[in-house]
This record gives C-alpha cells, structure tokens and sequence, in this order.
C-alpha cells in the first residue's frame, strides 16, 4: 500500500472532537506536520487549551482510526504528540486616532471602485472633515493617478522611537499607496503574504494622525488581503460598488455575503452603482441603459441593503480622474453634488451605528 497524506486525513476525518462534535480535520486539530516513510506514519493533534481533558482519549481514537480505514499494516510512528495553541494577545488597536474606518470594495474589477473611493473621500472633505484615504488595491493600484501625485514619495519621520511614513496631502485628503512606491511600468509579482504584510504597513507604520474618516480602496475580489485588513483595522462599514450588469451583480452579491460572514462581520452601509446610465451632452433629459437598468436596485432589495447612489456615465468623471482632479472637487455640478449627496448618507448611516 502506498501511504500519502490524503489518506492520512481521510481517516481521521472520522474523529469526532467531543467538545464540539465536530470532526478533528475540519477543526483544525491535526497539525499540517505529517510524516510518512514506508509505512510509518507520524504526526501531532493541536488543542486549544492546555490539559484539554479529551486529549488522550482523541489519540486513541485517532490511532484506531488509522488502522480502521487506512490499514493495519500501518505503523505509527512513537506517541501522537499533543500541542496547544499559542494564546494570542488581541493587538493595540491600530489608529487609535482615526473615529471611523469605511471599506469600499468592489468583487469585480473595473466597475469604478477606485473612483468611488477617491470621490468620497473628496466629498467628505467637502463637508469639512478630516479625512484618510488608504489604496489597498496593492495589484493596480489608480489613486495616485487620480490625485495627480504619481511621483511624490513619502519620508519618515521618528515619532516615540519609532520611523514612521508621512501620508502625501492632497485637497487635504491625506492618501497612502503602494503606487508611490513601485514603478508604475511593471507588473507587482508578489505572493498573497508578501502583499498582506505589505498593506499592513500601509496602516501601522504609518502617521495618519487624527482623522474623521478613513476610506480604505480595497483590491478586486475577496481574497487573504481583505482578511488581513479586517483582522487589522475594525471597519466600522463597507460600501460594494457595482454596475448594473448581470455579470457584475453576481459578483457584487459575493462581496456582500463575504462582509457578512463570521469571519468578516462587517456592516454593509449599501450598495453603490455605478456607470448606471449614459446621458449625451446635446440630449440631457435623456437617459440610455448601456449596461442594464437599475440591477442594483434589484439587488439591493434581494439583499435586504441601501441603494446609496447611481453615478452615471459621465465624460467628465474620466477627464477629472485622469487630470488629478476628482470631480467631486465641483460639488455644485450634478455628478459631483451626488458624490456629496453619498458621502452624507454614508455619514447618517454611521452615526446611525453608534
């Protein structure tokens, strides 16, 4: 018989941890430290606190069902060893400066998020707060660009014994991205612990002082780094932006359910469409569905969360973001008062919160 981990886990997928009833596989009690050699076997279980009093009955149930389903030729290797979980102390929060931490967050690339992001915190400055704004989209990341301060670079100071970066200030806005620190030509190649533990810097060693809001412009997708973000920072609210298409709603209702699972419990303040509709200069009253009318609506009544906003597709949201000029700075036009006029739900439905 030739013996692989797989089997190994299959077995022991039969254990049943009495505490809880559940298997000790899906638990996450066997250690990922299995050794095979021939038909030896070894390998160690993990329980959460020290002199668990299940722990030696759980390794001879394990023992019996290695030999039950994989075999009685095989051998096991000394004694399972026991372990226990290192008690983890809870972190010191962060930003202790910051009063709230919103996530805008998109499952979908290329449906606005980032413009979102940088119009938000723009328009929040606008009603006269201090605001941060954190470009977390580490794999492309466009705030920069929309600020028009692609080539500044910020430096250290040392603060409390510690070095400490300068968020870059623009519009009063103070804004951080991984954009100042790579070359905008090529391609970020990094593993999913390389970018996490790059984002974590972004928040922790980091001055960002006092502020009211902190939007963070979160990557595509739902991925280790939303996890890490969410272990680090305690979000206060997510805004999911969409356009109305079917392909994009699909996955925007993935991004809703992530923020609402237990790992993520994070409140959804709503939803924002974008690109909702095209209204050509020469014909203002009139509105054309390019991509699908009112999908968000609809979703937000299935998912039971607000309709904050419907941005439409405007020439001037794209030459103001390319120019480093986010439109919401023109807060009496009409796409710009809507920015505004999101920011101000956004702010009702935190207080709301408290």
């Amino acid at each position: 018989m030739t013996l692989y981990p797989k089997l190994i886990l299959e077995a022991l997928a039969h254990v049943r941890y009495p505490g809880t009833g559940k298997d000790i596989v899906s638990s996450g009690m066997v250690n990922d430290d299995i050794r095979i050699d021939g038909n030896k076997v070894s390998f160690s279980l993990v329980f959460d606190k020290a002199n668990d009093p299940f722990a030696k009955s759980l390794v001879k149930a394990a023992e019996q069902a290695i030999l039950h389903y994989v075999g009685s030729e095989v051998e096991i290797v000394g004694n399972i060893a026991i372990n226990y979980r290192k008690v983890v102390e809870m972190p010191v929060k962060p930003l202790p400066q910051v009063k709230k931490i919103i996530a805008v967050s998109s499952a979908k690339g290329g449906v606005g998020k980032s413009t979102v992001s940088a119009n938000l915190a723009v328009a929040l400055t606008q009603l006269g707060y201090k605001v941060g704004l954190l470009d977390a989209d580490i794999f492309g990341p466009s705030i920069p660009k929309m600020f028009d301060i692609e080539e500044a670079r910020p430096f250290a100071i040392k603060k409390e014994g510690r070095h400490l970066m300068m968020p870059i200030e623009k519009y009063g806005i103070k804004i951080l991205s991984i954009g100042f620190f790579i070359d905008p030509d090529k391609a970020l190649i990094w593993r999913g612990g390389m970018a996490s533990n790059a984002i974590k810097q972004l928040v922790t060693d980091v001055d960002w002082g006092e502020l009211d809001y902190f939007v963070v412009d979160l990557p595509p997708g739902t991925s280790d780094i939303h996890l890490t973000l969410v272990q680090q920072l305690e979000f206060d609210g997510a805004i999911v932006v969409s356009t109305p298409q079917q392909v994009a709603l699909a996955d925007a209702r993935k991004g809703i359910q992530m923020f609402s699972t237990d790992k993520i419990d994070v409140p959804i303040l709503g939803l924002v469409e974008n690109m909702a509709w095209f209204t050509p200069a020469e014909l203002p009253e009139n509105r054309y569905y390019i991509f699908g009318k009112e999908g968000c609506k609809q979703l937000a009544e299935e998912m039971n969360v607000e309709l904050l906003a419907q941005i439409p597709i405007v020439e001037s949201i794209c030459e103001s973001g390319d120019a480093g000029a986010p439109i919401a700075m023109n807060k009496n036009s009409i796409v710009g008062n809507a920015f505004v006029q999101l920011a101000d739900k956004v702010i009702k439905k935190l207080n709301t919160k408290n």
